[in-house]
């Protein structure tokens, strides 16, 4: 294991213009770690000054509130919108975003000690809105046990979506604080397909993994409802696909699943369209049609996604989220950007950090 500690101020108290003071934060500890599992990702372990943040827009939300613990994610996924959010940190939003992972290693204390404000009031706080908190670097940085911990013990409720089958680990742990707060927790699954899956989220459990994982939170008493997302037009849009996709969705006993159509903001625009031309080159030009608009497909192709996985989910024996699950299901961010890119109704979609 190599590292190097650099702090954003200097000797005589200038404030720096490193790494520190990039993130924003007080000091910086860069990680690099000789083993498999993390070759080629770089760790930035800062100390933040907030963790729980307010999302821009919230009046239009069903929450207002986020935290997230890490920022990039090794789960690699070509199409993340969070991609953009690297830029903001001068770092790049492709294979950057997928290695240079940002850990607030004092999110559990920092959590405690924001929670327990007389201003605090106890409202909904999501997770996994931004970046996964369960991808790779959880399990060497364990930071989601104390964060859980600390909403169990404010009864805060909460929300959790992610594709990691880490979320496990904290079982125990969830089923506690589900005792004493509003807890949900939705796992992200938008095809079944390998081939598809491997390519795309390479850094990912597989899909039949993840819906394993949901099998086993559903058992332990945990709600999971899985979000289909996303929803890849040409290439996991096919009846046959959707029809197996949400067959293993209600076989893992998923108490809802909502499709989302895959979305593609500046920064995952760039990204997932430089993987379509070196994986499926006949399609580019067939998704520069369809996203013409925008960041978002057409409507009534959404609408017409949303209809076949809803009447799916009704010969399989699973709804999709109604109203008064529409905390437990947390999807992708979405700035309101006009008919054009509008999301189906129903589908609840929060505005990027």
């Amino acid at each position: 294991m190599r590292w190097d500690h650099l702090t954003d101020a200097s000797a005589d108290g200038r404030r720096a213009t490193g790494p520190a003071a990039l993130f924003g934060v007080d000091g910086v500890v860069t990680r690099t770690v000789d083993t498999p599992e993390f070759r080629g990702i770089t760790f930035h372990e800062v100390r933040a000054r907030s963790i729980v943040n307010r999302v821009p827009g919230a009046s239009r939300m069903p929450f207002e509130w986020t935290v997230n613990p890490y920022r990039g994610c090794s789960h690699a996924c070509v199409y993340c919108f969070a991609r953009r959010t690297h830029g903001y940190l001068d770092l790049d939003t492709g294979i950057g975003f997928d290695s240079q992972i940002v850990v607030k290693t004092n999110a559990p204390d920092l959590l405690r000690r924001e929670l327990a404000a007389p201003r605090w009031t106890g409202a909904h706080i999501a997770m996994g809105t931004n970046v996964d908190c369960y991808q790779r670097a959880e399990g060497r940085y364990r930071l989601m046990p104390g964060i859980i911990g600390a909403l169990r013990d404010r009864a805060n409720p909460f929300s959790v979506l992610t594709k990691g089958t880490l979320i496990l680990r904290d079982l125990p742990l969830l089923r506690e604080a589900a005792e004493v707060a509003d807890v949900g927790v939705s796992v992200s699954v938008g095809f079944t397909d390998t081939a598809l899956w491997r390519t795309v989220e390479p850094g990912t459990p597989s899909p039949a993994a993840r819906l394993n994982a949901v099998r086993t939170l559903t058992d332990a008493g945990i709600e999971c409802g899985v979000l289909m997302a996303p929803v890849i037009p040409f290439l996991g849009d096919a009846p046959g696909q959707l029809r197996e996709t949400v067959r293993a969705v209600a076989a893992s006993g998923a108490t809802s699943v909502t499709p989302l159509v895959l979305h593609l903001r500046p920064g995952a625009r760039e990204w997932f369209t430089a993987w379509l031309r070196a994986h499926h080159p006949h399609l580019v030009e067939r998704y520069a049609r369809m996203y013409a608009g925008g960041a978002y497909a057409p409507t009534w192709y959404q609408r017409q996604i949303t209809r076949q996985v809803h009447e799916l989910a009704a010969e399989f024996g699973i709804g999709p989220a109604g109203p008064g699950a529409a905390r437990r299901v947390v999807t992708p961010e979405r700035p309101a950007d006009g008919p054009a890119g509008a999301a189906p109704a129903g589908a609840t979609q929060l505005t990027l950090l």
